[in-house]
């Protein structure tokens, strides 16, 4: 085993400057390695539409340079002296999360995400004062607590999604136990973590009907992922149809929306599950919910327990991500797309297979 402990490695990567998100490359050193760290060659990394959040400064938190992308897989390639869950040569997953308090309730109960002093995988600062910075690069290097191992025989490219789009849906059927079979469940949004819901959904043995704003993706919902049912939201005979006949809805939309049409669609006791990054205040009326002993409910990617769950799972299932590579060159494009939700469904970056260039000219991190 080679040791990462006290040396800063330097690595290569693409950035955001300020929020126009553009992205161009950036050459930085990483933080200081301990016993417990492991030096990651990334393989490739998966684009969230959190990411286009971050770049762009729209929840007012965003430090530049910055490196995004929390889906990421690569290999190891050293360890510290006290790594004990990886060797070099594994094929590891790091997500969202790489560092917490390690004391706190959440923490304890292996609810690392929802510790106060999370620390993200970028736009955030290490326990070193250092940036942390994603994916979007050549190396990176976190410690065991926040690795995964990828399964064996499942292509890292498909891997990659699971480790933020699937692990949030598979976390709130988890937690509510929603994973026996025969339940009616609504997906609302049919984007990146939209689809991997429709996939494990229907893997758990779930009827499971997709809303959605317009008739473009019924064939895609009903033909390509399985889909049992498919309802336009904005046709109101549609969506009576379904009115009190669900047990949950896992709502994924990242914009404004209004919510009394899909608290109607609940049954007794159902659960609306509310996943998508909204900045402005979402509103409803309390009738809908007190008649009918519905919750309203937010959840929050998962932890590093359900997402080795939810990856054996997939392997177990034998599920895919529907997805489409790009190169590193290509983000900005990526990003673009994404914006307008033009993409089936997930773009993953191959990272490996780019060529990564030096900047031209120095940038002082804020």
């Amino acid at each position: 085993m080679g040791s990462v402990e006290g040396g800063e490695k330097k690595a290569l990567g693409w950035a955001a400057r300020d929020p126009s998100g553009v992205l161009s490359p950036y050459s930085y050193t990483l933080r200081s390695t301990g016993a417990d760290d492991v030096y990651i060659k990334v393989i490739c990394c998966g684009i969230c539409h959190t990411d286009i959040h971050q770049i762009k400064n729209d929840l007012g938190m965003s430090n530049y340079p910055m490196v995004p992308g929390h889906e990421v897989v690569g290999e190891v390639v050293e360890v510290g002296s006290d790594v004990s869950k990886f060797t070099v040569g594994d094929v590891v997953g790091v997500g969202v999360i790489v560092g917490c308090c390690g004391s706190c309730k959440p923490c304890s109960a292996d609810l690392e995400q929802y510790c106060n002093k999370r620390i993200w995988s970028y736009n955030d600062v290490y326990t070193d004062g250092k940036p942390t910075q994603g994916g979007f690069a050549d190396t990176m290097i976190v410690n065991q607590k926040f690795v995964v191992k990828i399964p064996e025989g499942m292509p890292v490219e498909q891997a990659a999604p699971l480790l933020c789009a699937g692990v949030t849906v598979y976390s709130p059927l988890s937690h509510f136990g929603l994973m026996t079979s025969g339940l009616k469940g609504g997906i609302l949004g049919l984007g990146g973590v939209g689809h991997m819901g429709v996939k494990i959904a229907k893997a758990m043995g779930h009827h499971v009907t997709v809303i959605s704003s317009s008739e473009k993706k019924r064939e895609e919902a009903m033909e390509h992922l399985g889909a049992d049912d498919y309802v336009v939201s904005s046709d109101q005979a549609e969506m009576q149809r379904i009115a009190d006949s669900l047990d949950y809805i896992i709502d994924t939309v990242p914009v404004f929306h209004p919510l009394e049409p899909y608290l109607a669609s609940l049954k007794l006791d159902g659960k609306l599950i509310l996943m998508g990054v909204i900045n402005t205040p979402l509103q409803f009326l309390t009738p809908l919910l007190i008649l009918g002993r519905k919750v309203i409910s937010g959840s929050f990617i998962g932890s590093i327990k359900e997402t080795e769950e939810v990856l054996a799972f997939c392997k177990e299932k034998g599920l895919t991500s529907t997805i489409e590579v790009v190169k590193v060159d290509e983000l900005n494009t990526a990003f673009e797309r994404l914006h307008k939700n033009d993409v089936r469904y997930r773009f993953v970056v191959d990272v490996a297979g780019s060529k990564f260039v030096e900047e031209t000219t120095t940038t002082t991190p804020n």
